[in-house]
């Protein structure tokens, strides 16, 4: 078989040519169907080892170019203006070749364009805010459902690198945060040791 693409950074079983890179962008986003950024999509690639970096650039644009995909419409939930979005042409690429590309190449994009969009949402509901004061800075977590608040807290850190780390945690589990804190003001010790075990 001959590859025609970039290899640099692509594992084994990644992908080596350029038509699969492209098919697989079009798996992708048929199959979440929803806007992701070029970003996203050039992260998901890189931390999969699925395909080379500048590939991936040059297929998005090419594909943008030619109507293959579109950019997404910017609307006021989006951070970003430089998302893309699946549309009939990938749609149809996308159902009609899926099978071409290998099962474990398709399962480990999707699962991680779904874990990358869980993450997303879990930090657009549950906010947090970095403000910095005359001693250290304050973290601001809420934990919220929908639009109802159910829980915030501040914290007190010393440092920038200490709020990013509160950040970073809480974003991981914010249900988790919200159940430990329950339990304690509630003082169910058995919850929270079931907690703090799992």
């Amino acid at each position: 078989m001959n590859f025609d693409a970039l290899t640099g950074g692509v594992e084994p079983g990644g992908l080596r040519i350029k038509n699969d890179i492209r098919l697989l962008i079009c798996y992708l986003l048929s199959s979440i169907d929803a806007p992701l950024s070029k970003q996203d999509l050039i992260q998901i690639m890189q931390e999969n080892g699925l395909a080379n970096y500048f590939e991936v650039i040059d297929a998005l644009s090419e594909m943008l170019q030619k109507g293959t995909i579109d950019a997404a419409p910017v609307n006021h939930l989006q951070e970003e203006a430089d998302c893309v979005i699946c549309n009939g042409v990938s749609r149809s690429i996308a159902k009609q070749l899926d099978s071409t590309l290998p099962i474990s190449v398709r399962d480990r994009a999707v699962s991680a364009a779904l874990a990358l969009l869980a993450k997303a949402k879990r930090e657009k509901e549950n906010r947090v805010d970095i403000i910095e004061t005359k001693q250290g800075y304050q973290v601001e977590c809420h934990i919220a459902d929908g639009a109802m608040d159910l829980m915030s807290f501040t914290v007190y850190v010393p440092d920038i690198h200490q709020a990013r780390m509160v950040k970073e945690k809480f974003h991981k589990d914010p249900q988790r945060v919200y159940s430990i804190l329950l339990a304690s003001v509630l003082d169910d010790k058995e919850l929270i040791a079931q907690l703090l075990q799992s």
